[in-house]
């Protein structure tokens, strides 16, 4: 299992740590944890942006690059998009992802 920590937009204390399996999408990682800051509409299909996340350095830079259609989407979330902006239904946990630190938005409606 790999340990991902995530932050609530409003603060910076952990707000949860999930157990997420190798392969596993950071999204279907959340949803299972009952994690309340990614709704995940469509399921991880990338048709929605209820999923957004912002991940932290290192790791945002070590991520695979986003897709056309993962760069399009965001363009659709609820919370202004930032740099480090990714939808987690397109991020697949590795090994490299232990310790990662994810920021939720204050919203994703």
């Amino acid at each position: 299992m790999v340990k991902i920590v995530l932050f609530e937009t409003t603060k910076n204390t952990p707000s949860a740590v999930l157990d997420a399996k190798l392969g596993q999408s950071l999204m279907k990682a959340a949803v299972a944890a009952n994690i309340e800051g990614v709704a995940a509409d469509c399921g991880g299909t990338l048709t929605c942006a209820t999923c957004h996340v912002m991940v932290r350095e290192p790791w945002f830079s070590q991520l695979p690059a986003m897709t056309d259609d993962e760069d399009g989407m965001l363009d659709f979330a609820a919370c202004t998009r930032q740099p480090n902006s990714r939808l987690s239904c397109q991020i697949h946990v590795t090994e490299a992802m232990q310790g990662m630190e994810v920021d939720l938005p204050a919203s994703q409606y």
